[in-house]
């Protein structure tokens, strides 16, 4: 029995999701609100994890000179400029893991992808459709648009991001649970001298990440801190102002990184506890619209690119059951993205920690043998990988600390 999906949102998780499902057989309709197909932001961090994904549906090829393969990734300290910790990204990373760690520009990702779909003949991509609601019953899912059009298929996937408002309908109306921490991204032309490495310097409440894309010749760059100025989200709450006072006292080069970008908008950071239910009856969450999370594990766009390949492969193995497909795909990949959703926030706190906390977190990664710093990417990036222990103990809630 053919199947005829629809799917709410036409970004990264959306349109792979779309692909992975026309390279099952399954005939899909992307819905995107905005007026054309395409990404807002700069750079991505693709893991060997989502690397894999991409192989499997077969877009390498259309990133082939866009995509960097960076050599290691490193962590400094923002002021002094010394080393902390190296994972190399070289021949015995690759052979682990099955897949090279990469860096590319969001929208040639989302380039790849779209190409790739309308070479499926299945995929047809609509955009200027802003979904206002959904409605199902026994046999369809149909999506409503504010132009005064529905479409119906046989299943709909929400893929409409951290403000879904899908999931409002559906499983939860809360906000998103917004941080006091803000981001500024600006890329722009690559310096000479610049290594092909992902570089992060961390100090007390402030990063800053660079590392090239587009070929290698950009430069994305990101710098971040936490903003004690108004509540977060305000007019008052992380301004450029005060962007330039948290890094005044960092190394020269971040300082002179930082003063050549254009800081002229700003990104709160955004995400919300784990939380089942996503699959209901026919339609069913993806992406940010059912795990969103923070930055700081770059696995947001890589956990949306594994919900895409998980869900095309659930609803080709229960052909004319898309009721049922969703509620495999939710059993697969709950766990996994609820433990990168909290792992991502502790990993957030360890690279800010200030004082003695930043002593003791340097102490013990200059310490950890080649091997020992595997062991904490394992689970993460081995195609068998198992799930993490908790980051912390039991009664300590992530989300109860504001980071």
């Amino acid at each position: 029995m053919s199947t005829e999906i629809l799917i709410a949102g036409g970004g990264i998780g959306g349109v792979a999701t779309a692909l992975a499902c026309a390279r099952r057989g399954i005939t899909v309709t992307v819905l995107e609100r905005a007026a054309e197909f395409g990404e807002v932001g700069a750079g991505l961090q693709i893991g060997p994890n989502a690397w894999r994904v991409l192989r499997e549906l077969g877009v390498l090829d259309g990133l082939a000179g866009r995509a960097v393969l960076p050599s290691r990734w490193a962590l400094t300290d923002i002021t002094t400029g010394e080393e902390i910790f190296s994972l190399p990204f070289g021949e015995a990373f690759e052979e682990r893991y099955g897949a090279p760690y990469a860096v590319m520009h969001r929208g040639e990702l989302l380039t790849a992808l779209i190409t790739a779909c309308r070479g499926t003949g299945l995929v047809t991509l609509v955009p200027g459709k802003e979904i206002t609601e959904v409605g199902q019953d026994g046999e369809s899912a149909t999506a409503h648009c504010a132009d005064g059009t529905s479409l119906t298929a046989d299943a709909l996937v929400a893929a409409d991001g951290l403000r879904s408002v899908i999931r409002a309908q559906l499983l939860d109306a809360e906000p998103p649970l917004l941080s006091s921490y803000v981001v500024y991204r600006g890329p722009g032309p690559r310096p000479e001298g610049i290594e092909d490495a992902v570089m992060l310097y961390v100090g007390d409440g402030i990063h800053y990440m660079q590392y090239p894309i587009s070929g290698g010749t950009m430069l994305n760059r990101v710098a971040s801190f936490k903003s004690t100025r108004g509540e977060p989200g305000t007019d008052e709450w992380g301004t450029p102002q005060e962007l330039t006072e948290k890094f005044a006292g960092a190394m020269a080069y971040v300082r002179q990184a930082v003063a050549e970008m254009d800081i002229g908008k700003r990104w709160p950071l955004c995400d919300r506890k784990p939380l089942a239910g996503w699959a209901q009856g026919r339609i069913t969450l993806l992406g940010d619209a059912a795990h969103p999370m923070n930055q700081y594990l770059a696995q947001g766009a890589c956990q949306a690119l594994e919900d895409a390949l998980a869900l095309g492969a659930a609803l080709a193995e229960t052909p004319g059951d898309p009721a049922a497909a969703f509620k495999s795909y939710e059993a697969a990949r709950f766990p996994r993205s609820s433990a990168v959703q909290e792992l991502t926030r502790f990993v957030g706190d360890f690279c800010h920690f200030g004082g003695a906390a930043a002593l003791l977190r340097d102490h013990f990664l200059a310490r950890l043998s080649a091997e020992d710093r595997y062991a904490y990417t394992d689970w993460l990036y081995r195609a068998d990988g198992t799930l993490p222990s908790r980051a912390l103990p039991a009664h300590v809630d992530l989300y109860a600390l504001r980071s």
